[in-house]
């Protein structure tokens, strides 16, 4: 069972997800592909300098900050993804890849 707590932190990576997915989404409109997982979400930030190097990068960048997940953790992000174009995920609660309830993986591919 999730307590009101794990809610919130869930509902949080919700918001997170979302934001980040519309990042990386208009880093690929501009650059005609997504951030390579070496380049990883910190290419919304600042351009990457490892190739390939983006032609279009915009201005000031797409995000101002990644974001920690809701249990002070980084962001996992693949691309090409396991599930999708590119995956952003987050271990859960316990930091650990697996897991069931709030220490489940969760993804792009776990939406509600």
């Amino acid at each position: 069972m999730i307590d009101r707590p794990d809610q919130a932190r869930v509902a949080r990576f919700q918001s997170d997800l979302a934001t980040l997915e519309s990042a990386v989404n208009l880093y690929r409109l501009d650059n005609f592909r997504y951030p390579t997982t070496e380049q990883g979400l910190d290419a919304l930030v600042t351009a990457p300098v490892s190739e390939p190097a983006p032609q279009n990068y915009a201005s000031g960048g797409y995000i101002d900050r990644v974001p920690q997940d809701p249990w002070g953790a980084v962001y996992q992000y693949l691309s090409p993804g396991v599930y999708g174009e590119f995956d952003i995920f987050t271990f859960g609660a316990d930091g650990v890849q697996g897991g069931d309830g709030i220490n489940a993986d969760i993804g792009t591919w776990t939406r509600q």
